[in-house]
């Protein structure tokens, strides 16, 4: 019995380590993801800071002229 419940135990261990690894995996998707969206909403807001600024720009043109 002891060669079973060896193999038994073996068997948990690896089944635990996948299970990890799994884990691991999506949470490491996970934050990729959330790595990406923070980046697009930087590029969103600079983007916007550049259109205002260029719209004053040409507010500030026009009143002078």
């Amino acid at each position: 019995m002891g060669f079973l419940d060896d193999a038994k135990a073996n068997a948990e261990a690896a089944a635990k380590k996948v299970g990890q690894a799994v884990e691991d995996g999506i949470d490491k998707a996970k934050d990729k993801i959330d790595e990406f969206q923070a980046e697009a909403e930087v590029k969103k807001a600079e983007a916007e800071r550049d259109a205002v600024k260029a719209r004053n720009d040409v507010k500030d043109e026009m009143r002078d002229n």
